[in-house]
């Protein structure tokens, strides 16, 4: 089998090379540090898996290269590689057109396993997320109405609200926003308290619903 890995730590890919070329079966036709790189490999050598990062910045984002991927290219299997944990992530992948989603903090086995599981046609999750069927994975796709605590937000605070579920640092928010990083504390501190979130999972997961993001 030929992989592509895609991974703007080189490190990373250093390392993902070398356990898939201690493979017999597999081989590593080439490595790249964005989206946009993964796909010009995709014309020029015979690929059969891509193991993609879900964000490489500066460049494409892994998500939107798995979409031109499954349209450009439906016979190459994705499998994301990911530190998120939630499962809206998970099912977003799924959405994109990705073939599996597996943490990056999980044993090699794991890794190796599922590359052979998606070249037979399984769709493969990390085992960290349970043991579920396909249909579970591809629930609650569409976006719901944003509901009555959305609207208790102010203008700023819903500028607010996406860039912290992105993962955005208080001075970074401050920054884009032309504000001060106290100012963006309050927002988020209100954010928190109408919306009534316990946590950031909760906001994400929120955010993911409805679309308030887009990875």
């Amino acid at each position: 089998m030929n992989l592509i890995i895609a991974d703007d730590h080189a490190v990373v890919r250093s390392g993902l090379r070398l356990l898939l070329e201690g493979q017999a079966d597999l081989t590593v036709v080439g490595d790249a540090a964005d989206g946009t790189e993964a796909f010009l490999l995709l014309e020029k050598f015979p690929v059969d898996v891509v193991l993609m990062d879900m964000r490489m910045p500066p460049g494409e984002n892994g998500l939107q290269t798995t979409r031109r991927i499954s349209e450009h290219f439906p016979e190459v299997k994705t499998i994301i590689l990911s530190m998120h944990e939630e499962e809206e992530y998970v099912r977003t992948a799924l959405e994109y057109g990705a073939r599996g989603y597996i943490l990056k903090s999980s044993q090699d086995i794991v890794l190796l396993e599922a590359i052979h599981k998606v070249m037979d046609g399984e769709l493969v999750i990390d085992p960290l997320f349970g043991d579920y069927d396909q249909s579970y994975w591809s629930k609650s796709g569409e976006p719901l109405e944003k509901d009555e605590k959305y609207e208790r937000l102010s203008k700023r605070e819903r500028e607010v609200l996406p860039l912290v579920a992105l993962g955005y640092s208080n001075k970074e928010i401050a920054e884009r926003l032309f504000i001060s990083v106290k100012t963006v504390e309050v927002h988020k501190s209100h954010i928190m308290k109408k919306m009534t979130f316990d946590s950031f999972s909760e906001l994400l997961q929120y955010s993911m619903k409805h679309q308030l993001i887009d990875l």
